[in-house]
Parts: C-alpha cells; sequence; structure tokens
C-alpha cells in the first residue's frame, strides 16, 4: 500500500510539473523571428576637453610643483587644448525595408556619427531624420534595402499582467533577449508629461536604450527606455514608450524632421 502511494505522490508531481511546464512561455520563435530587425547603435561624439595633463606628479599647492615647474623643460603642446571621442551604445529596430531605424532621441542626441550593426555584421553610417527629446524619440535611416522590419501592435489591446520581450544590446551584447511581464500602464514619470510610459519588470540596462518592446505575437508595443534605478543598473522596474505614441511622433520626423504641438 505504501508502495502504491509512494507511486501515485511521484506520478502527481510529475504531473504538476508537467503542467506548470507547459503553462511558461516559451520565448524562441520571437527571438529567432524579430532578432534580425533589431540594432546595435554605436555614436561618436568628438568634445574639446582642457588643457594638457601636467607632466609634473605634484599638484600644483604642493612647494615642489613650483622648483620642477622651474627646471624641468616645457614639455611640447603643454597647455593646448585636447580633443577626445566619448562613444555610446544603445539599441534601435527597423521599421521599414528602406533603412528607417526607431531608437531613443538620447541615444543619437549629439552625435558626429552614428553606426548601425545587424545582425549579420553588416555595418551602416547612418543619418539621423530627427530627433523629439520630450518624447525620447528618435528615426534614423540607412542606406539599405531589403531589410526585415517589426510589426506594430494595438497599444490598446496591451493588457497589465501580460508577458513582454525585449531585445537589445545591454552593455553592447547584441541581440540579447530578456522577459517579463507588463506592471502597469499609463504611468507618469517626473519631468517626463507628455509619455503615458509602459511599465515593466523586463530586465532592462544601459545599451537597452531604443530597443523593442514585444508582445508575445511578436508585435511592438513600446521602446525601452528609461530604468528606475539607485545603483546604475536594472532593479526591477523599466519603462517604455507606447508604440502609438513614438509611430505619431516618427511621421512627422520623417515629413518635416521636427515635431509641432499644438
Amino acid at each position: 500500500m505504501k508502495r502504491l502511494l509512494a507511486i501515485f505522490s511521484l506520478a502527481f508531481l510529475v504531473s504538476t510539473a508537467s503542467a506548470q511546464t507547459r503553462g511558461l512561455p516559451d520565448f524562441t520563435e520571437l527571438a529567432e523571428k524579430q532578432g534580425p530587425a533589431v540594432v546595435n547603435i554605436s555614436t561618436t561624439q568628438a568634445t574639446r576637453g582642457g588643457n594638457q595633463a601636467s607632466p609634473f606628479p605634484f599638484d600644483e599647492n604642493d612647494p615642489a610643483f613650483e622648483f620642477f615647474k622651474r627646471f624641468i623643460p616645457k614639455q611640447p603642446g603643454g597647455g593646448s587644448p585636447r580633443e577626445f571621442e566619448n562613444k555610446s551604445l544603445g539599441s534601435g529596430f527597423i521599421i521599414s525595408a528602406d533603412g528607417y531605424i526607431l531608437t531613443n532621441a538620447h541615444v543619437v542626441d549629439g552625435a558626429d556619427e552614428v553606426t548601425v550593426r545587424l545582425t549579420d555584421k553588416r555595418e551602416f553610417k547612418a543619418k539621423t531624420i530627427g530627433t523629439d527629446k520630450r518624447t525620447d524619440v528618435a528615426l534614423i535611416k540607412i542606406e539599405a534595402a531589403g531589410l526585415p522590419a517589426v510589426k506594430m501592435a494595438d497599444i490598446s489591446q496591451l493588457k497589465v499582467g501580460e508577458w513582454v520581450v525585449a531585445i537589445g544590446s545591454p552593455f553592447g551584447f547584441d541581440n540579447s533577449v530578456t522577459a517579463g511581464i507588463v506592471s502597469a500602464k499609463g504611468r507618469s514619470l517626473p519631468q517626463e508629461n507628455y509619455v503615458p510610459f509602459i511599465q515593466t519588470d523586463v530586465a532592462i540596462n544601459p545599451g537597452n536604450s531604443g530597443g523593442p518592446l514585444f508582445n508575445m505575437r511578436g508585435e511592438v508595443v513600446g521602446i525601452n527606455s528609461q530604468i528606475y534605478s539607485r545603483s546604475g543598473g536594472y532593479m526591477g522596474v523599466s519603462f517604455a514608450i507606447p508604440i502609438d505614441v513614438a509611430m505619431e511622433i516618427q511621421n512627422q520626423l520623417r515629413t518635416s524632421g521636427k515635431v509641432s504641438r499644438k
């Protein structure tokens, strides 16, 4: 009898585990189909710094500084401004086969050069069509054809609690896939009155900015834009710009290069 009970209990546990496994979402097909439409964006911005660093191993307030300054020859080029490059990384996604790409405005803002890398390792120099800082949306363009493009979701159908997937380049790791649920809709943030953000618990980190947020049908519901963090990294609260807001902005950027508000 005890043996029969043990067998029954084991069968019940296996059945329960199997049911739970069947109930979990499978992201493999979504990642395979939508991944090629997600791009890595790197930017370069030239800036001019202050004077060249002092060749002396002392602070200017140190008495030894004056001694070294008087008796060590001046270094060539000393005191001249230095020019250096700021580099940053972000994500984006292709919205048309002829090379239009959506990303965040803060990803490309002020960039002298924008480079887009596809999943097949091809690289293109991108042109910034326009940016809108208020909504943090930017539209850029590469010269290419026949590119894979994403499909847009009907944002009114998005529900709190449903599964969503982010694909992007956190810390430069291309085409990384993370998943979670919609935590809230229409979320207002301080200093951000123009966007009713989608809040999720999807892992978003530096480099994910500008990447797409998908529903389980493989449709884009938003652009990953911000995280709430006290450490600079993911802490379970992420925010995305609803895709209907982003598409309205990109329509204006594509038409006139700027956004007009009444």
